[in-house]
């Protein structure tokens, strides 16, 4: 099997074999956590889902996930059964029991629940929601930001809003998977995908930016996903005098770019040397995207202090 190379490269940590993983307030062994076969999210994708930083003993952005979580919620008309504070609390449980302070990655997962049933009638649904917090040592290796990752532009497009709203980070991802299915037959290492009118969208799993004359671009959102830090990416440029612009641009503009780099809560800020085979820019770690990086770590570390304060 090929190495894996992208976005969420993880320098190994032997730590990860014995992390105790949460559902529905109890605790299990990494090898012994197991949800039913009739759970909707595994049944029809029903479900919706966060991940989240802990940095220094501060999970970082804490209320945007939960905001865009609970947005979610009510897009899918799920009742999740606890506040918010609630919900954090079982977080907080799950990284106590693993002794869990610095470079953690949590993904929290909720169902509609189990099904009575094979079906997708959430009228079916015999439980109340289920609640699954996966908490991992995970330090992004350094040298996967450094080398860059590669990009194939799929065909297959991100959604109109009104049959899959990007923005909902939901478990239905197939149509992800099948653009990085596609990209990884053509030789790169993640999918760029365009939107239904054929500009530039984001991703399979990350926002896209390119750089242009000293100008910072990434696509309106309308049809990209709804990115944390993306959204803190568009921040630290517009409070550093960085020229940022939210707007749709084609593979034309991006063959043709200075840079270009993608974003997420895992790695942060990645750059792209390669789309489609063309080489972008000097095809490295570009100027502008070292000082985004940078600039990103100095808000985390600004929200770490912030949140100490409190």
């Amino acid at each position: 099997m090929l190495p894996v190379h992208g976005t969420h490269n993880a320098l190994h940590d032997q730590r990860n074999e014995n992390v105790k993983i949460y559902i529905n307030g109890e605790l299990f062994p990494r090898n012994e956590a197991k949800i039913s076969v009739f759970d909707s999210g595994y049944l029809v994708g029903d479900g919706i889902w966060e991940a989240l930083r802990l940095h220094d003993g501060v999970l970082v952005f804490l209320e945007e996930h939960l905001n865009r979580l609970y947005t979610g919620a009510a897009t899918i008309g799920m009742d999740i059964g606890m506040s918010k504070k609630e919900l954090i609390e079982e977080v907080w449980k799950t990284l106590h029991a693993n002794d869990m302070h610095d470079n953690v990655h949590v993904r929290f997962m909720l169902t509609r629940g189990i099904k009575k049933t094979p079906s997708q009638d959430p009228r079916l649904t015999i439980s109340g929601p289920n609640l699954v917090i996966i908490a991992e040592h995970k330090k992004a290796d350094p040298s996967s930001q450094e080398k860059g990752i590669t990009l194939f532009t799929s065909t297959i497009r991100r959604g109109s809003p009104d049959y899959l709203d990007p923005r909902l980070n939901c478990h239905s991802k197939l149509h992800e998977v099948m653009a990085l299915v596609q990209a990884i037959e053509a030789g790169a290492d993640e999918a760029l995908m365009l939107d239904i009118h054929g500009f530039v969208s984001t991703c399979n799993a990350t926002n896209f930016f390119m750089v242009k004359n000293g100008e910072v671009w990434t696509s309106t959102g309308q049809y990209c996903m709804n990115g944390i830090t993306r959204g803190n990416i568009i921040r630290v440029c517009r409070e550093n005098n960085i020229p940022c612009y939210e707007k749709d641009f084609s593979l034309f503009d991006v063959y043709g770019a200075d840079e270009a780099f993608v974003t997420g809560t895992f790695g942060g800020v990645t750059p792209v040397t390669k789309i489609d085979g063309r080489q972008i820019g000097a095809g490295d770690f570009g100027t502008m995207a070292r000082q985004l990086s940078t600039l990103y770590k100095e808000l985390i570390h600004s929200e770490v202090e912030k949140t100490k304060l409190k």
